[in-house]
């Protein structure tokens, strides 16, 4: 299997090559879009900016490309709030492939933002390689609301989708890569 790591050149790419080669797939790290248009499977990862992340998108000319996809892609963090319509973070417009605005979280005494940690997920769709009670690693400021397309779900002063599954995509809020035996079981099931 060919998988491409889209390459916007900052964030976990690293973390997430070491998560796949773990389960016994070396990924290629890419920014051309016939090597992306080309693989079995994509991964779009994310820690950042979304105003800079599709400022990245644009000036390497792969918009077109991520959003004409048709072979199963996955969203990782700021890779799956990018799938939505909008992000109030820099008041970014996002590639519009899933309804909905991706909005900051609020902070609250008990509720540090941003959400670093482990938080037990809500699973509605079994096929993920995760069960209801799963703890899984976050690190965000920003979240989608829950809608249609949400497979999966934490409370963190609101409920926030944490897999969501649109046509060809999957995305996920959180960070397989490190969220240990659940992240490796939800891994394996987008390689499969």
């Amino acid at each position: 299997m060919k998988l491409a790591i889209v390459d916007l050149a900052y964030g976990n790419i690293g973390s997430i090559q070491f998560a796949l080669q773990r389960l016994g797939v070396v990924p290629m790290v890419t920014a051309e879009p016939d090597k992306i248009a080309l693989a079995d499977r994509v991964i779009l990862p994310g820690v950042g900016a979304a105003g800079f992340a599709m400022e990245r998108v644009d000036c390497l000319g792969l918009r077109e490309t991520l959003t004409s996809l048709r072979q199963p892609a996955l969203g990782i963090c700021l890779g799956m709030q990018l799938l939505f319509e909008h992000s109030e973070e820099d008041n970014t417009t996002c590639f519009g492939l899933i309804q909905g605005r991706v909005r900051a979280l609020e902070a609250a005494p008990d509720r540090p933002v941003p959400h670093m940690g482990w938080s037990k997920i809500d699973v509605r769709s079994p096929e993920l390689g995760l069960r209801t009670g799963d703890y899984v690693y976050f690190a965000h400021s920003y979240a989608c609301d829950v809608g249609p397309a949400t497979l999966a779900s934490i409370s963190y002063g609101r409920d926030i989708p944490a897999v969501v599954r649109q046509a060809n995509w999957l995305g996920a809020q959180f960070h397989p890569e490190r969220s240990g035996e659940a992240g490796s079981r939800f891994l394996e099931s987008f390689l499969t």
